[in-house]
């Protein structure tokens, strides 16, 4: 049995590593298929994607894209999913903003992308990998599509919450207030 990574903006993957990030929003890839994009995965790997354009396009004056080892990928966290929505109200995407460091053009743009306005929003718990999980890249991660299959991980990787217990009720409270709390 493969694991599976979710790819994601490698700032992203630090945001949500350093507690600075607790959603994930996402339209979907080119190549997701007929059914477009879903969170079809409970617990995955987030797996981080790099350019240099995602600087500009989230709410960090400082940031800097983490360094890439040219022919491996750096697996540093793995997220659980607590819930995913699909949110169909601009107004409701964009209360979601204390939840992710994206500009607000971009939570826009993906709303707004194809025919079907709407995001697809998931609540996730990220854990942090102790060590982190090193990969040789391969031609089988690249493509525009958001999940990735991945080898299994080492059974010596220890898994570390990256926010207490209680900020992360905290979180889960307000995300629910926004979004509502039905499935």
């Amino acid at each position: 049995m493969k694991s599976i990574g979710f790819k994601e903006w490698a700032l992203v993957c630090e945001a949500l590593g350093e507690g600075k990030q607790t959603i994930l929003l996402r339209k979907g890839g080119l190549a997701e298929g007929r059914d477009g994009f879903q969170f079809s995965h409970r617990e995955f790997f987030l797996f981080p994607t790099f350019f240099h354009e995602q600087i500009d396009k989230i709410r960090a004056a400082d940031a800097v894209i983490p360094e890439q080892e040219t022919g491996k990928i750096e697996i540093r966290f793995f997220a659980r999913m607590e819930a995913a929505r699909i949110v169909t109200a601009l107004d409701r995407a964009e209360a979601l903003e204390p939840f992710h460091i994206l500009q607000r053009s971009v939570v826009r743009e993906r709303f707004n992308y194809d025919e079907v306005p709407g995001v697809h929003v998931a609540f996730v718990r990220i854990l942090r990998l102790q060590p982190t999980w090193q990969l040789p890249d391969s031609k089988s991660y690249g493509g525009c599509r958001s999940w990735v299959w991945l080898p299994e991980p080492s059974s010596k990787i220890r898994y570390e919450p990256v926010v207490s217990n209680a900020e992360h009720a905290r979180r889960r409270r307000q995300f629910d207030e926004i979004i509502g709390a039905a499935a």
